[in-house]
């Protein structure tokens, strides 16, 4: 049996990537700007509709600390976070000097409990400091309650920034993920949807913020014949290279949307006999999921003790990369000093929950090799 390592999320080209980056070879467009850029963003922007302006960035973590500059947030403000969660979600507020006030998950999506989160509001206002923003994530290409936050959000007057670097490509009710927050942002790192090798964008609602986020992204260069700054500035801005592999990247997208959704399907029929293990599902049909990660949850207490450590380690000695859900904030050494509102869901997700192989360029071969350890594993 072919014994290749099977990646949890690996790059996929489509083919017409070369094409754009020798355009800017053959052009000597190689720099921070250029066509493949505004091409880039002017293809994201026709795919999220909305009247979306998209600033291509060089990351995910930039689109989102430029978002939190242009949202006002300063040195000694509070900003509130969804605990579970990548970290580039949570380090740009410490990059502001600003403090973290994490919230719990929900059972349904896995994403900001509205309940928790206006409990935190209510709590940091009494204590004398209204939070400057929310930042809400889409786990793993699942929306989150957007209507429910957003109502808390709106009743306490506090903007949205909407961490949808997990989602291109989903959607809540027909409208595209990026497009509910006051900023939207987009990763294209080499393990998401699509990739650009590295990079990001910021979503807004018009082009005087987008003017605003490229100007930060460009080092806050002011109209003059010279090089003046009169504010801090970023070196932010996608590379033309980059952007060049996500135009070509853009016209697979719907594909990689649909076969990282037959993956999960694939995991939902593979677990649906296996007693004690669920597959993460959006909760009814208003949410559509990329699902760029499938994941499960293992109940040890119904298979036998088997946990989802035995598992992932039991995959990777067949050489299958499998990972723990990402640990909440609240539990990370960098974070865990800073204030928390919820009780254990996130923490009991992390404890008995699993990421499986989920790549778009996964072969039948591949999933057959899954589906008989899987089955060794829990017979």
């Amino acid at each position: 049996m072919n014994n290749d390592k099977i990646w949890l999320s690996s790059p996929h080209m489509g083919g017409t990537e070369q094409k754009f980056v020798n355009e800017a070879f053959d052009t000597n467009w190689v720099a921070p700007l250029g066509p493949n850029v505004t091409g880039l963003e002017q293809d994201l922007e026709s795919y999220l509709q909305q009247d979306s302006n998209v600033a291509a960035l060089s990351s995910g973590t930039a689109a989102i600390h430029l978002g939190l500059i242009l949202l006002g947030v300063q040195a000694g403000d509070e900003v509130i976070c969804q605990s579970m969660t990548f970290s580039a979600s949570a380090n740009p507020i410490l990059y502001l000097g600003a403090t973290p006030v994490f919230i719990d998950s929900e059972t349904s999506t896995w994403n900001l409990c509205p309940v928790a989160l206006e409990a935190a509001i209510v709590d940091r206002i009494a204590k004398g400091k209204k939070p400057k923003a929310i930042i809400g994530v889409h786990l793993y290409g699942v929306p989150y309650q957007v209507e429910a936050v957003h109502a808390v959000a709106k009743k306490y007057d506090i903007p949205v920034l909407e961490d949808s670097a997990e989602a291109l490509g989903s959607s809540y009710k027909g409208q595209k993920c990026g497009t509910f927050g006051d900023f939207g942002v987009l990763s294209f790192n080499g393990n998401k949807i699509i990739t650009t090798s590295g990079g990001g964008a910021l979503v807004t609602k018009n082009l005087e913020e987008k003017a605003k986020a490229v100007f930060f992204a460009t080092q806050s260069r002011d109209n003059a014949p010279h090089y003046q700054h009169s504010e801090i500035g970023y070196n932010y801005r996608m590379s033309n290279i980059c952007a060049g592999i996500g135009r070509g990247q853009m016209e697979v997208l719907d594909l990689h949307v649909q076969k990282r959704r037959a993956m999960q399907l694939f995991y939902t029929e593979l677990f649906k006999d296996i007693e004690g293990v669920t597959v993460f599902t959006v909760p009814n049909d208003d949410y559509f999921a990329n699902y760029w990660l499938s994941s499960i949850v293992v109940d040890s207490q119904m298979t036998n003790g088997k946990t989802r450590e035995d598992l992932r380690i039991y995959l990777e000695s067949k050489n299958i990369e499998s990972r723990p859900l990402w640990k909440p904030m609240h539990l990370q050494p960098i974070f865990e000093k800073y204030p928390y509102y919820g009780t254990y869901i996130s923490e009991g997700l992390f404890n008995n929950g699993l990421c499986l192989p989920s790549g778009s360029n996964l072969t039948d071969a591949d999933k057959n090799r899954i589906q008989t350890e899987i089955r060794a594993f829990f017979n």
